[in-house]
């Protein structure tokens, strides 16, 4: 399976009456280098939730693009690819079919799908939509994140090619148990098999495990 792909990267940048932050990014045509970091020129706000090893790279799926802009019609024109921010932007690959723990050949580079993006309040405030996170968390279009497992010389010249599939778990799949089932410890230990998964997400899956309770998404999803 090969499918061609965007390339995006941005600074961060000061918000007015927001928080800092790198959602707005730049198409990129030539040759970067992939380092376990991230794209070269790339950065994040807040690395205690964003970027670090197990969230590299952002990945969100193009055709995502059209439905945002049928339910928001006053906001269409900033539904368009790299709207939510992200590094990588294909057609033909969505949570359903990309699997926790896909290995890929990018250029020179290999990169492992870690997790589904974890919507944050800052969609909220960049759409000016209060409740986009909460959305893109019960409809799970939220893109999902890589680690690097190999650096090298990437660009968009270079399509994705699946290199190796080590779980049954899709994204959509991981974003169901994680935030719309009751708690179920029979789940979360599946899902914590799963090869690849983030060091966040085992934690926190972990702490669930051991407290027996599930944790609120409000600060999460809306800042509070």
């Amino acid at each position: 399976m090969h499918y061609p792909v965007q390339v995006y990267t941005g600074k961060v940048r000061d918000y007015p009456g927001g928080r800092p932050s790198a959602i707005e990014k730049y198409q990129v045509d030539g040759e970067l280098m992939l380092t376990p970091t991230g794209l070269s020129g790339d950065c994040q706000a807040e690395r205690k939730y964003h970027g670090g090893p197990d969230r590299a790279l952002c990945h969100y799926p193009r055709e995502h693009y059209d439905d945002w802009a049928l339910a928001f019609p006053e906001q269409a024109e900033r539904f368009n690819a790299p709207g939510f921010g992200e590094n990588l932007s294909t057609t033909g690959l969505t949570e359903q079919n990309t699997f926790i723990g896909d290995v890929w050949r990018w250029g020179d580079a290999l990169i492992q799908v870690t997790q589904p993006r974890s919507p944050c309040f800052k969609l909220n405030f960049h759409f000016e939509i209060e409740d986009l996170s909460q959305l893109m968390q019960q409809n799970g279009k939220t893109g999902w994140l890589y680690r690097v497992i190999a650096s090298g010389a990437v660009s968009a010249d270079a399509p994705l090619e699946l290199v190796s599939r080590l779980s049954d778990i899709s994204v959509h799949e991981a974003g169901v148990i994680a935030w719309h089932q009751p708690f179920d410890d029979e789940q979360y230990h599946r899902l914590l098999s799963a090869a690849g998964l983030s060091a966040s997400w085992t934690q926190t899956l972990q702490n669930r495990r051991i407290s027996g309770g599930i944790e609120g998404f409000s600060r999460r999803l809306f800042g509070r």
